[in-house]
């Protein structure tokens, strides 16, 4: 167990027993896991919010990788061939889960976030980036709590096709929550991130095996590839 997570009480946080929730020992690799946030300021409390949950997530034995949102160009305003946009789109096919951490701005989440999310396409042939992939949403906030950011969030794994877990986190006034260092301060907010991180290495055990056959639709089944492909990647202009 690392030493670094200095708001842990360290023999509450329980490894998580993957044989539990998983029997093919094939299935026993470490749970793979994407953070995105959004935010591009110098101090992102949402940058700050993805990395507590990296540390986390490692020590509950997930391997962890974060996507920087720096010189994503806009959607659309380029090629998916973009070399940004081709880093994100393979970490996304890498991933297993996923967390997304939004500030909420104008009581909703960031464009930039918004961004990361609309490049990742529905599909690419037969291929669905996300679709039985286990997600995990949080936000962060200037002022008293909110959950509009969250809430959207959800609304859009779901048309991801992700299976989304049924907890989640706010951090109200994020500004006093980390100290000088970055590092987020012993709190319920905290001990809610925790939460988080530990019902999303479950689920991400007890779905990834099965996430093909949980996702599977008899209307798909009907529809050819070709039209499938033609129905989910329509051109910009459409």
């Amino acid at each position: 167990m690392p030493h670094d997570l200095l708001n842990i009480e360290h023999d509450k946080l329980h490894p998580i027993d993957a044989t539990s929730l998983a029997n093919d020992q094939n299935w026993q690799h470490a749970p793979r896991i994407l953070l995105l946030y959004g935010s591009l300021r110098k101090r992102s409390y949402s940058r700050l919010v993805s990395e507590e949950a990296a540390r986390i997530l490692q020590a509950l034995g997930a391997e962890t990788r974060t996507f920087d949102p720096r010189d994503l160009p806009l959607p659309d305003a380029v090629e998916p061939t973009h070399a940004k946009v081709q880093e994100l789109r393979d970490l996304a096919k890498w991933s297993e889960g996923m967390v997304w951490v939004s500030p909420e701005r104008h009581g909703a989440m960031t464009g930039i976030m918004k961004s990361q999310i609309d490049w990742i396409p529905l599909s690419e042939g037969s291929v669905r980036p996300t679709q039985g992939k286990t997600l995990a949403v949080c936000q962060v906030n200037g002022g008293s709590q909110s959950f509009n950011a969250i809430n959207q969030l959800r609304v859009l794994g779901r048309w991801m096709r992700m299976i989304t877990i049924p907890n989640q986190s706010s951090v109200p006034k994020a500004y006093n929550e980390f100290n000088t260092e970055g590092r987020m301060r012993a709190s319920p907010y905290y001990n809610r991130i925790v939460d988080v991180m530990e019902e999303l290495v479950k689920f991400t055990y007890l779905t990834r095996e099965r996430s093909n056959y949980l996702v599977d639709r008899y209307s798909e089944r009907v529809e050819t590839a070709a039209e499938l492909s033609a129905r989910v990647n329509q051109s910009p202009s459409s």
